[in-house]
């Protein structure tokens, strides 16, 4: 479980860093044997900073439970 808090935590960090991640996806709009044409779209995927800030608390959470003395 440490391991796993461990990476919540880096993930937690880079999603307060980094709110938005942008990418191009091509989509085929026509296609008629050896004719294609295709359409590129820029894609963005955003989340609020809580989000990054709750998953970075999970991870910290996590490696804190698995240091306790059983």
């Amino acid at each position: 479980m440490k391991t796993f808090g461990i990476i919540l935590l880096a993930i937690g960090i880079l999603m307060c860093i980094f709110t938005s991640v942008n990418f191009t996806q091509e989509k085929k709009v026509v296609d008629l044997g050896p004719l294609q044409v295709n359409r590129k779209e820029n894609k963005t995927v955003s989340w609020p900073l809580y989000a990054g800030i709750g998953v970075g608390v999970l991870g910290i959470v996590l490696i804190l439970a698995n240091n306790k003395p059983k």
